[in-house]
């Protein structure tokens, strides 16, 4: 059954449409790529919704899978580029979308490839990133991408709800830790819903939340991105230590590491969950003062 057509002129894919197009394909979901379909259309327009984006936007979506999400967003923004892993996903896209939509397929690019390998997308630089994430594979591809493409000013991600919590987590809390700090050094980190697992074929056995990033500056720091994160993961490799002892390695010694957190303004003797970005952005730059 296909969702009622939009005002647009495009329409969304029901369940059983879904199901048909993956059996006319040859497609069988693969837990290797994290393959769970979207087929709910309040779904899909509750994303696009949530991502605030519009109609100057180019937006990178990253594995559309049979295109469900892909119909919601063309009629909205600007153009579309689809970066599918899967070839024989990538290959069928434009097709469902002439299907479906076919008043705005002109509106979409697909490239095959894997976001966690790719250096760059072609056409006009994408200003924001909406997608559903492989479960396995999020919060590399969203860390990398923020990395790699300075343009992105959003992001609006469905995700594992225990990844979602991670990512949008404060400092003090009991899931924040590396994935919290590394993206709210490229913005501001919110999670902006919850999706129940039964929107999606096949169903998954957890929950899924929206995570939403707004782009800022990185706190000031006379460090590089990759010397602050040195200290994030040292911080919390250990993550039951103390400061003092858990940068040991990364600082040279204890007293060294005690040095530089003074130097910062942190206490020795807290934890890394106590810290937000700014004050690991303040220890990088005591031992690379510039």
């Amino acid at each position: 059954m296909t969702d009622a057509p939009e005002p647009s002129g495009a329409s969304l894919l029901g369940g059983r449409e879904i199901r048909a197009l993956a059996e006319r394909l040859g497609v069988r979901p693969t837990k290797q790529w994290g393959q769970n379909f979207v087929v709910d259309g309040n779904t899909v327009r509750r994303i696009v919704r949530a991502s605030g984006v519009g109609g100057e936007d180019v937006v990178l979506e990253v594995g559309p899978g049979l295109g469900s999400l892909t119909l919601a967003l063309l009629p909205v923004v600007q153009r579309v580029l689809a970066l599918e892993v899967d070839p024989v996903l990538a290959a069928a896209l434009p097709d469902t979308v002439r299907v479906h939509a076919p008043s705005r397929a002109s509106r979409l690019d697909v490239v095959h490839g894997d976001a966690l390998v790719v250096e760059q997308v072609p056409g006009p630089p994408p200003t924001a990133l909406v997608a559903n994430l492989p479960y396995n594979v999020a919060v590399p591809v969203v860390l990398r991408l923020l990395e790699r493409l300075p343009s992105l000013r959003r992001v609006l991600v469905m995700v594992q709800l225990e990844v979602a919590e991670r990512l949008a987590a404060p400092p003090g809390s009991r899931t924040y830790g590396v994935p919290s700090v590394k993206a709210a050094w490229f913005g501001e980190v919110r999670l902006a819903g919850t999706v129940p697992r039964g929107v999606f074929w096949p169903v998954p056995n957890v929950d899924s939340g929206l995570v939403a990033l707004t782009r800022r500056e990185p706190p000031p720091t006379s460090a590089s991105r990759e010397e602050v994160f040195r200290v994030v993961d040292a911080a919390f490799a250990q993550r039951r230590k103390t400061l003092r002892a858990a940068l040991a390695g990364w600082a040279g010694s204890a007293g060294a590491a005690e040095e530089a957190l003074r130097a910062a303004g942190v206490d020795p003797v807290l934890r890394g969950e106590r810290l937000d970005v700014a004050d690991f952005a303040r220890i990088a730059q005591a031992r690379h003062p510039g």
